[in-house]
């Protein structure tokens, strides 16, 4: 529950990458040996991704709060429960690393977040030219190379992270030298590079459009920190935006939020780049713009929702036109029932700013969606209920929390039902 209306002020503090962690808690499943991995953000995502890892037979012991040793060495099985799978996109990763490995991998068609059709097709056609043999069958992924990988050239069709990171994943441990064409240039593609590199592998031209992978004998195990979240440190700076206030927003990279602050500053909002922060204000009217999500380095499509809030009480007509996935704005219904005025023609969105929004009960649909919400709800009059709130769990670590130390008033109805989707990295210690 929010109760619109304060503005936001003080410091928060951005936590590990989302998309990175997702993307690297599998690829230990390569390594020989314990990986120590620093500054894991505490989701959900990251709960059932080392679940899995576990029901594998990997070895897991919890350091810290978001620190996370992992040992593979002992894992013998290819598949893992199919339950805990079909909850999360990010299970895809384990078909590359299972093919590396092991020569085999099972895993189930990939769950997550629904805002339309996110076919893995790009990620099959890699572990082709690699020389895998891939089938579906009956909600499963089976893949094989019974003679292991061989190096090729991949061209993606469309730029696509999932595919690159996975591609890229396989890549480290084929023989020969495979090049990647057409790459996503994300931070946590170099993210995940340095981090199989800091193993023993040999990855270069991550985060240009065309990777190189020179397959490795082995990877041996290491310490990593995985980078800061650049969609957690922008809903920040949204929130800001459209609550008003000053936030220091600390422990981010400022260049990778060069896309979001761009976009902000047309919106009349002051920030501030230093060295490991970034500083936000918010003290008069915000101004209308045009956003169109793109690949990095361009507007990141996982802020679509959460600037699409900001922009409901800006002056004048925005125009948010996404370019990356189909049906993405299922949450537009929601801000509808706030008083927001939005209309959605395919791909892009027409937002009349509104003098103001006002409370109401509205629900989750995916994890960034559910950010917009909390964003609108902490501007709105009155009190908002958002339900559904596994969703936002999936990606944002401590958010009640982080919100209530910058002057939000927000709190928790009831605890979350499922305690599979509690987002706690203790659950699986």
């Amino acid at each position: 529950m929010i109760r619109g209306g304060n503005a936001l002020h003080g410091e928060v503090e951005i936590s590990g990458a989302k998309n990175a962690a997702v993307a690297i808690i599998p690829a230990a499943l390569m390594v020989e040996g314990v990986c120590r991995i620093e500054n894991i953000p505490q989701i959900s995502d990251v709960s059932l991704l080392l679940k899995i890892l576990e029901d594998m037979g990997a070895e897991i012991r919890v350091v810290n709060r978001n620190t996370v040793d992992i040992d593979c060495s002992k894992v013998q099985k290819t598949t893992a429960s199919f339950e805990l799978m079909r909850k999360i996109r990010a299970s895809y990763y384990l078909i590359g690393a299972g093919l590396a490995r092991f020569g085999h991998a099972e895993v189930a068609m990939p769950g997550g977040c629904n805002f339309g059709v996110r076919p893995i097709d790009q990620h099959i056609k890699g572990f082709q030219v690699l020389g895998g043999e891939v089938t579906v069958n009956g909600g499963m992924v089976y893949a094989n190379a019974p003679e292991g990988l061989v190096g090729g050239t991949v061209y993606l069709d469309v730029v696509s992270v999932g595919a690159t990171m996975n591609i890229m994943i396989a890549a480290t441990l084929a023989k020969g030298k495979t090049t990647i064409e057409n790459a996503a240039r994300e931070p946590h593609i170099v993210d995940l590079a340095n981090f199989l590199n800091s193993m023993g592998a040999d990855i270069r031209g991550a985060g240009t459009s065309v990777i190189r992978v020179y397959g490795a004998k082995k990877l041996t195990g290491g310490f990593y920190s995985i980078i800061p979240d650049q969609i957690e440190a922008g809903t920040y700076m949204a929130a800001v935006a459209a609550a008003g206030g000053e936030v220091l927003i600390k422990n981010v990279i400022p260049k990778h939020l060069d896309c979001i602050t761009s976009k902000l500053q047309e919106m009349g909002v002051t920030i501030v780049d230093l060295d490991e922060a970034v500083l936000i204000k918010r003290d008069k009217p915000l101004c209308r713009t045009n956003v169109k999500t793109m690949p990095y380095p361009g507007f990141p499509t996982d802020m679509q929702p959460q600037i699409a809030a900001a922009l409901c009480l800006a002056g004048g007509t925005s125009i948010v036109t996404e370019s990356v996935w189909d049906n993405r704005y299922k949450y537009v219904d929601e801000l509808k029932k706030m008083g927001a005025m939005i209309q959605v023609d395919g791909k892009t969105a027409v937002i009349e700013g509104a003098d103001v929004l006002t409370g109401a009960p509205v629900s989750c649909c995916d994890l960034r969606a559910g950010a917009a919400l909390v964003i609108a709800g902490l501007c709105a009059q009155g009190e908002t209920i958002v339900e559904q709130i596994h969703y936002i769990e999936r990606g944002y670590e401590d958010l009640v929390s982080k919100l209530k130390s910058l002057g939000a008033d927000i709190e928790y109805l009831k605890a979350p039902i499922d305690p599979e989707e509690k987002s706690t990295l203790r659950a699986i210690s």
